[in-house]
């Protein structure tokens, strides 16, 4: 099941069904073939060959919004298919099911987890009531195609309905958190494996500049010497910790309120039901669900999503100091720092000749302001839920699937096409050590702090670098100097627990 999962994550069909026949459409219909169904508000006209129904045309009528469709989010199409198949499995179990539509919904959801029919999920993602529109398209597209795997025509409804049974003992409150919360675990994985092969990257690359020394910076001033390969490794450091964050944000998304149907009282779902669906749930996905302790507050509490917001906020946050710091160190590249080159990927201007811009470092910012702007949306709909439900998390889903499809993307940009291919310009941090007074700090225990501060004035007053002076007025010889400038000696540097 895991491994159909993911294929059907690879599988984006950006198809729009906004009015009239589908291109994805069953076989066997003609261009202007409709079927009649009926709601509340009276009957209406449905592409014959379309596998929504009813309510999915009206939201198509009334939320024209973004141009994109749920079909843009795979994810999360994937996730209502595993919490509809939970749910059914679920139901059958405790007897409330026939085993006949409970296989029959099966196998509608295994197609949709293969990649099909995902073209079938037009709505558009920006949408009023509380995703109800996103769980009717679910309720309607796995109804008729369980109906036509099974030898039935769309839209008999007689047989297999979207309300009977694909949303039997559930309710949009319920199954919409779900969902949800199964798509960004799902995604969360691929974001997890870009971010550790950034790290692996990076702990390359300060592996070949771990005896490359340079000075340290604070405050953009010189501070203290260190290597290019203690530098490389920090940020992979601190990208792990970034890791291991978005990892125990996962342990909020593993609650999940299925049984709660309405508001949490669990009206219309039978006894047993609401233990039922984590189980099968965790095996469908291969996560290990559990049932919210309150049902209650689980229907409108949106820690988990705030949660999981913030760890991508928090990686953003990181690839952007990051991004920040290779523009900086690569500045110039000979009227600025030039300390690395980063690799050339396209011309820089249109005007000036020569010119090669830090574009991957600087995609890197557009996508890290982007997600935290995603979070500021995900607080704001956290927060506005009204009494026992929070009709926002349509938004929630939008801005957390996106940050991690981006993020995602990023970082195997970056890692591919910057961070493999930076090379390190020795001669120019050679230069910077032999000129600059941050290296007095290394003589102080050796020349005490009254005489490391005069050569540091001198050095200020005359332009000229500390181990010149040094040199000058034979403080030190050139065999102690190199002592000196040894990288373990000047820096703490200890390979093995780089290498």
């Amino acid at each position: 099941m895991v491994k159909k999962l993911m294929a059907g994550l690879v599988f984006m069909n950006l198809l729009l069904f906004v009015a009239g026949p589908a291109a994805g459409q069953a076989p066997g219909r003609g261009f202007n073939d409709v079927r009649i169904e009926h709601d509340l508000l009276g009957d209406k006209e449905i592409p014959a060959g379309a596998y929504y129904g009813v309510q999915t045309a009206r939201a198509l009528e009334n939320f024209q919004i973004s141009g994109g469709a749920l079909s843009d989010y795979p994810a999360l199409i994937n996730g209502w298919a595993l919490t509809k198949m939970a749910a059914a499995e679920a139901n059958a179990e405790i007897g409330k099911m026939d085993a006949a539509i409970r296989d029959a919904i099966i196998k509608a959801g295994e197609a949709i987890l293969d990649g099909r029919y995902h073209d079938q999920f037009p709505v558009d993602p920006y949408q009023g009531g509380a995703g109800t529109s996103t769980n009717m398209n679910a309720n309607e597209v796995m109804a008729n195609v369980a109906l036509e795997l099974t030898g039935h025509s769309l839209g008999d409804y007689d047989v297999i309905e979207p309300h009977d049974h694909l949303n039997m003992s559930q309710s949009t409150n319920d199954t919409y958190p779900t969902a949800l919360k199964v798509a960004i675990l799902l995604q969360n994985d691929t974001v997890v494996a870009e971010a550790e092969r950034l790290v692996a990257a990076l702990r390359a690359k300060g592996n070949q500049g771990l005896d490359v020394v340079k000075m340290g910076r604070t405050e953009l001033q010189d501070a203290v010497p260190m290597t290019v390969g203690q530098e490389f490794h920090a940020f992979a450091a601190a990208l792990e910790s970034e890791i291991e964050f978005l990892r125990q944000s996962e342990k909020t998304l593993l609650v999940i309120n299925m049984g709660a149907t309405a508001i949490g009282s669990g009206i219309t779902a039978p006894e047993g039901y609401a233990d039922k669906v984590p189980v099968h749930l965790t095996r469908l996905a291969g996560k290990p669900f559990v049932k919210a302790n309150d049902l209650f507050a689980a229907t409108w509490d949106q820690h988990a999503f705030v949660a999981q917001s913030g760890a991508l906020k928090s990686l953003a946050i990181k690839l952007s100091k990051i991004a920040g710091d290779l523009i900086l160190l690569s500045s110039g590249p000979r009227a600025g720092l030039g300390e690395i080159n980063l690799p050339a990927m396209q011309p820089g201007s249109s005007i000036m000749p020569g010119k090669v811009n830090p574009v991957i470092a600087e995609l890197t910012n557009v996508v890290a302001f982007r997600v935290m702007g995603n979070d500021m949306s995900v607080t704001l709909a956290a927060q506005h839920g009204q009494l026992q439900l929070n009709a926002y998390e349509p938004i929630e889903a939008i801005a957390i699937l996106e940050s991690q499809t981006l993020l995602a993307n990023t970082m195997r940009t970056l890692r591919e096409k910057c961070i493999d291919g930076i090379t390190i310009n020795e001669e120019i941090l050679k230069g910077y050590m032999e000129r600059t007074v941050g290296i007095v700090t290394a003589l102080t225990p050796v020349i005490g702090y009254e005489r490391a501060t005069e050569l540091a004035k001198e050095a200020y007053d005359t332009g000229k670098g500390i181990l010149e002076l040094v040199r000058e007025k034979n403080i030190l010889t050139e065999s102690q100097i190199r002592e000196l400038l040894d990288p373990a000696a000047l820096t703490g540097l200890k390979p093995e627990n780089y290498r």
